[in-house]
């Protein structure tokens, strides 16, 4: 099934061509007639799935056929997570309105860079706006944004945005949309909060999931390695030295454990680097960049790169350190085995990670033999939990005994 089947307008078909999209994906194919038909939609899709497309491309057919004359009115208003997702959403509308008579006015509004820029655009007039809700309700604040012409609200990772805190900060959002608007949620999980959530905003939501078709994960080779901590790195090493991979990602606990790891890799002459949310936005968008483009060859990153980045032929994902949820193992190892290709997904194991390891395979329906490299093998035996001893009834001094030592005191 060809994106010609679907009824969009010759230059968004061209844009497509040439960026390289011949067909639409599974949830491409169920989204994109919904959205144009002007449907509420909830949809639950993996990572990696190109369902930023499966709203992009219709969103921009439907404001090419309705744009209004004169200054640029928001039309279009996406909320995102991350900063990262902010910009790639923002850009995927520029790319495939390229073509367009009328191309849209997109202004992505993200915290980390000068607000008076993003000011100054908005007031310029924009048809599209891509943002993460802390600087949107800085801006709504200031009263410097107009969102009572929005048509179309689009929550893009929601589940993860609710992680985040996020569900204050909707509602504030929520009352400054009209409220006749299309509403269009995605979400990779659909947890109770997040149910709850998507009642507040839309009554009558279509839902669509694509979990009937071959999952993301089914293309990547998952491996459990155990091995002591202390030679997670050098096992690392070996690996990188011993396998062909251009380019890997890393998961580490931390943006601390991220920027030592990169350091010590780069001493070991590796093309390495940190990437966690303490970076500025210019360290952050040149560290994206320079990986995509090959220049960096090991990403070290937290759980900030595990949603929504669209990194091409990343052929391995490695679990430094375990996520601390099943669904964060999903989405870290997803970065990999994207648009059908193969790639690898390893977790290093310790005898303490092993508890929260079985959690990981089990809520994820997975169960991985673990594996040792020789040199490298897993060594001495898991600490034995101890207990505290248990409250000596009648040590402990009551409120009264408090109160009357401290009147004592007051007037002694």
């Amino acid at each position: 099934m060809p994106f010609s089947t679907l009824k969009f307008c010759p230059q968004i078909l061209q844009a497509l061509s040439e960026e390289g999209f011949l067909a639409p994906t599974p949830i491409q194919k169920k989204v994109i007639p919904l959205v144009l038909e002007g449907s509420d939609i909830l949809a639950q899709a993996q990572t990696g799935s190109g369902k930023s497309a499966s709203f992009v491309l219709p969103l921009l057919e439907l404001w090419a056929h309705n744009k209004g004359e004169g200054k640029a009115k928001i039309n279009v208003l996406v909320l995102t997570p991350t900063r990262e997702l902010t910009l790639q959403v923002a850009e995927a509308f520029r790319a495939f309105g390229a073509l367009l008579d009328s191309k849209p006015k997109v202004v992505s509004i993200i915290g980390g860079e000068r607000i008076g820029e993003q000011l100054y655009d908005i007031q310029q007039g924009c048809d599209i706006v891509v943002a993460t809700s802390g600087r949107l309700l800085d801006i709504v604040a200031k009263k410097q944004i107009n969102l009572l012409h929005v048509k179309h609200f689009v929550l893009d990772e929601a589940d993860k945005m609710l992680d985040l805190g996020f569900a204050e900060e909707l509602e504030l959002v929520l009352k400054e949309l009209p409220k006749q608007r299309q509403n269009l949620l995605f979400s990779a999980t659909y947890p109770l909060k997040m149910q709850t959530i998507a009642s507040h905003i839309t009554q009558n939501a279509v839902e669509v999931s694509i979990e009937e078709e071959t999952p993301t994960v089914a293309k990547i080779a998952q491996h459990a390695i155990e091995v002591n901590r202390e030679n997670r790195g050098p096992l690392l090493r070996h690996l990188l030295h011993t396998n062909a991979w251009d380019l890997v990602l890393v998961f580490m606990a931390n943006k601390r454990a991220s920027d030592n790891i990169a350091e010590k890799f780069r001493k070991h002459g590796f093309s390495a680097e940190s990437f966690h949310g303490a970076l500025n936005q210019d360290d952050r968008t040149w560290t994206l960049d320079a990986f995509k483009a090959r220049k960096i060859r090991i990403l070290f990153a937290t759980d900030i790169a595990a949603r929504g980045l669209d990194i091409n032929d990343v052929q391995c994902v490695v679990n430094f350190d375990l996520p601390r949820s099943p669904e964060d193992y999903i989405h870290r190892i997803g970065r990999t085995g994207r648009a059908g290709k193969d790639g690898v997904a390893i977790s290093f194991i310790d005898h303490v990670d092993k508890a929260h390891f079985a959690l990981i395979e089990k809520r994820s329906s997975i169960h991985l033999p673990f594996e040792q490299i020789a040199g490298f093998e897993l060594v001495g035996e898991a600490p034995i939990k101890e207990k505290g001893s248990a409250p000596v009834k009648g040590k402990r001094k009551s409120k009264k005994d408090k109160l009357r030592e401290k009147a004592q005191k007051e007037n002694g």
